[in-house]
This record gives structure tokens, C-alpha cells and sequence, in this order.
């Protein structure tokens, strides 16, 4: 499984005062000289680098070298390099075998910069968003043909179900998985990052529940595209502390939820953060609940979705509060979807 990829770019790479260095979903924060020049002379990248102006573009076209495998400090690599000048690399889990991502890393780099010109490498967003859909297609293909699944201790499943969540930032969205996955909430633990996580949860009707929880600042949303192929279940989650927000995340939601590959996908609405609408008690008021929810609904135009399961929730995910039944909501639409 892929756990993180990386750019790389400069007229030298073994100046690193002078080498751009880009990272997700972690960035490189201390780059290590001996890794940077091993990775360029895996692929013949000399001090001079005369490389990067011989293979300089023609008519627009990158010149794509296959990937390289390397295993430098302890990690195992697959890099591409990009008229000389540019290294795209994937860090990979220390089992993997680099030659099950050859063509493919090769096929997406291809597609995204030479047929869809998607970067042009001088602007830090676009070398962002390169980084993340090449990312995110890579852990799908991970998955889906490689099937390297993570080892349960109860049992090991054949197979995984795919549970898409999504949501503008600042919902909880990274906070509810960890919740799930461990028991626990850290106040201090979670920031708005740009952070792409697959984390699975072993449940015991269901199986292996892999969440796909993508990042939901602005910058990122158009990649949720991406992720969301192949779902079983869709979670959207709102925090309903942060009315100020809710046209936003209304706007966002039906851009995802009425696409047309996505008809009868069940779908799992949280509101969380209830428990800062009821601050003064663990155990919000039913009666406020209930109003809340209506207004909810109405201003969601939640009553309006067709064609599809779908369950509204309340949830706190810092006090616990409904979080064993996000399980068994989770449980109930995959079940009646079956049917």
C-alpha cells in the first residue's frame, strides 16, 4: 500500500538549498541528502544535471522515464522521473512489490500531465493537486488489484466494503475515524490538514470497513470525485454548531450527491458536533433535538432525496454521544441495500 508520494524539483538535485520539495500526504520535512542523491543517481541525474535541458519539452510533451525501483534508507521507492527535472516518487509499505505499480504510475503520470496538462509545475496548487489525484489513484488500485488487505486479529475478510465520507472542513470528519478505529478523541489531536486517509474498522455483522475520509478544504473538494468511485456507502457529515457554514456545505453536497454514477448509493447524513449546541449537558435535550432536525432537514431539502437509502444521525464524536450507532446505521443501509 502506498503511503505517501513526493516531487521533487530543481536544475541540481544534490543542492537541496535549491530543490523544490512537495509531500502528501506528509511533507518532507527534514530531507535527508544521501536519499535525495541515491534517488537521482537511480536515475543517472549527475551533479550538472545536463539532463533536464537535453530532454527539455518538445511541443509541450514531458519526456517520461519508467519507474525506478529503489530501496534507499529503509525505504521502499518507486520514482519517476520528468524531462530530467522533475522526480514524482511513491514510498511504499516495506512488502510491496514496486513493479505492481510500474505500469500504472507510469499510465496516471502520462494521462495527467501530457493529455490533460493538469500541472505545469510552476504553480504550487496545481503540483498539490497533481499529487493528490495520483494519490488517491494509486490506493485505489492498491486495493481494488493488488489486494493487500491489513491484518485483523479476529478474522480476515476476502473482501472490504468502501465507505465514502465527506464534508467541508472542520466538521470531523478525521476525528470520527479515529473515534471508530481506536476510542478515542484528542482535542489537540486533529487540525484542518490535507490529509487523505484509508482507515479500516473491523465490524463484526459487516466485516471490514474501509473509510475513505478526504479532506474537505476548498482546495481539495474537486478530488472527492476521485475517491468516491465504487462506494458502498456514502457519510456526509455537517457540523450543526456552524450555521454559518451551511449554505456551503449544502452547495457541496448535492454537487456530489446527484451525480449520476452515484444513484442508489445509500447514504448516511451526520450531524455532528451536537454536544456545542447543548454545552451545558453529555445528553442533549430530545425536544431541542427535534426541533433542530427539522430545521435541518428543511434548510438541507434532506426530505427531497430520491432514489436512494439514506439516514440522518446526530452525533457527537468528542462526548461519544450516538457514535455505537453510526455502526449500526452503517449496518442497516449496506443490509437493506442488499436486499
Amino acid at each position: 500500500m502506498i503511503q505517501n508520494i513526493f516531487l521533487l524539483k530543481g536544475e541540481n538535485f544534490h543542492d537541496l538549498n535549491n530543490l523544490t520539495i512537495f509531500g502528501y500526504p506528509q511533507e518532507i520535512v527534514k530531507p535527508d541528502k544521501d536519499l535525495i542523491d541515491n534517488i537521482a543517481y537511480g536515475h543517472e541525474l549527475g551533479h550538472k544535471n545536463q539532463t533536464a535541458q537535453q530532454d527539455a519539452h518538445f511541443r509541450g510533451i514531458y519526456k517520461i522515464d519508467e519507474p525506478v525501483p529503489l530501496v534507499v534508507a529503509e525505504l521502499n521507492l518507486s520514482t519517476i522521473c520528468l524531462n530530467g527535472e522533475t522526480i514524482i516518487g511513491l514510498i511504499l509499505d516495506k512488502n510491496d512489490n514496486p513493479f505492481d505499480y510500474k505500469e500504472i504510475f507510469q499510465e496516471l503520470v502520462n494521462e495527467l500531465v501530457n493529455i490533460e496538462k493538469c500541472c505545469s509545475f510552476d504553480d504550487e496548487i496545481e503540483i498539490d493537486n497533481l499529487l493528490i489525484t495520483l494519490f488517491i489513484d494509486l490506493r485505489r488500485f492498491g486495493d481494488e488489484n493488488i489486494e493487500k488487505y491489513p491484518i485483523i486479529e479476529l478474522h480476515q475478510e476476502d473482501s472490504f466494503i468502501k465507505i465514502f465520507l465527506f464534508g467541508i472542513d472542520e466538521v470531523g470528519k478525521t476525528s470520527l475515524v479515529r473515534r471508530l478505529k481506536t476510542g478515542q478523541f484528542n482535542d489537540n489531536y486533529f487540525t484542518p490538514t490535507r490529509r487523505f486517509n484509508i482507515d479500516y474498522v473491523q465490524q463484526d455483522e459487516l466485516g471490514l470497513l474501509a473509510w475513505w475520509d478526504m479532506p474537505g478544504q476548498q482546495l481539495f473538494r474537486k478530488k472527492w470525485l476521485i475517491g468516491l468511485q465504487d462506494s458502498n456507502l456514502i457519510v456526509f457529515m455537517i457540523d450543526v454548531s456552524d450555521q454559518i457554514r451551511f449554505e456551503e456545505s449544502k452547495k457541496e453536497f448535492y454537487s456530489i450527491i446527484n451525480r449520476y454514477e452515484l444513484a442508489g448509493v445509500p447514504l448516511l447524513i451526520l450531524g455532528n458536533k451536537v454536544d456545542l449546541v447543548n454545552s451545558d449537558s453529555l445528553e442533549p435535550d430530545k425536544e431541542h433535538l427535534s426541533r433542530l432536525e427539522e430545521e435541518i432537514r428543511e434548510y438541507f431539502d434532506f426530505d427531497k432525496i430520491e432514489n436512494r437509502r439514506w439516514k440522518f444521525l446526530f452525533s457527537s464524536v468528542k462526548t461519544n454521544y450516538n457514535v455505537d450507532k453510526i455502526l449500526d446505521s452503517v449496518f442497516f443501509l449496506i443490509s437493506s441495500n442488499n436486499v
